[in-house]
């Protein structure tokens, strides 16, 4: 019997799929708890190099499954659903996770849309907070990933109003970095996320992600000083010699794998 999420590895790109198609992939404790499972597999996997995430059916997710916020309302805690240690825990995934945005993306699951490192989207995806629209703030550090990936003047616009909006226009706002029509969505995801794992270095995938995060709100001259730390260790790094040799006799790169390290 499948589980509510289905995951399968394509050459070295894992494809993890939210497979609660019945209730657009509506996020339960169960359903969280086998997503991290996943992520942590694909990260152990030295031959995995990129991980795509999408949804079952017809949405992406639609934010937590209404019978779980019933259960809150009614006076139960909601502790399988409100458990937030693991909700930003794709940005430390030292591997790219490229989202393949199927359809409805809401509150939970646009939490997790940006904890994404690249979107894609399908053409006429629904996007929503919802979080003001049911009495809710901005959950699990989307009020600090949204900001960084839009501008903060279109995060407010996005978690204020909590408006839906389609992918077009998530485009226009930086959101999702494509968007493509539903029927070739998987496959230009995975075409991307193979290129991405054959011919770049996981090391350098994994430091430039770690950049990314750790830079943000430091200064030049410090973010600099950082970034040449790095410089120097990479140039002493097989990957490096194994990327220039690689380029100059005209082949694929050999590079050497990551895993996700405790």
């Amino acid at each position: 019997m499948a589980g509510t999420v289905l995951y399968e590895v394509d050459g070295n790109v894992a494809v993890i799929t939210l497979n609660r198609p019945d209730r657009l992939n509506a996020w339960t404790g169960e359903l969280g708890s086998e997503y991290w499972g996943r992520l942590d597999e694909a990260a152990a996997d030295p031959g995995v190099r990129a991980i795509v995430v999408t949804g079952a059916g017809r949405g992406f997710c639609a934010g937590a499954d209404m019978d779980v916020l019933q259960g809150i309302g009614a006076g139960d805690r909601g502790d399988e659903l409100l458990r937030n240690e693991h909700q930003t825990y794709t940005t430390i995934i030292p591997k790219p996770v490229i989202g393949a945005i199927n359809g409805a993306c809401a509150g939970l699951g646009l939490v997790q849309a940006t904890m994404f490192d690249v979107r894609f989207a399908a053409e006429g995806a629904k996007f929503t907070s919802a979080f003001g629209r049911r009495g809710l703030i901005a959950e699990h550090g989307i009020s600090w990933m949204l900001p960084r990936i839009v501008g903060h003047a279109k995060a407010m616009d996005i978690l204020l109003s909590a408006r839906t909006f389609l992918a077009e226009e998530a485009l226009e706002l930086g959101l999702v970095n494509k968007v493509y029509p539903a029927d070739e969505l998987m496959a230009k995801t995975l075409s991307y996320a193979k290129d991405m794992a054959d011919n770049v270095a996981p090391s350098s995938m994994r430091v430039m992600k770690e950049q990314l995060l750790a830079t943000w709100d430091l200064d030049l001259a410090t973010s600099n000083a950082d970034t040449d730390v790095k410089m120097k260790h990479s140039l002493r790094q097989p990957d490096f010699k194994e990327g220039v040799q690689s380029f100059v006799e005209r082949r694929p790169p050999n590079f050497s794998p990551v895993t996700l390290e405790y």
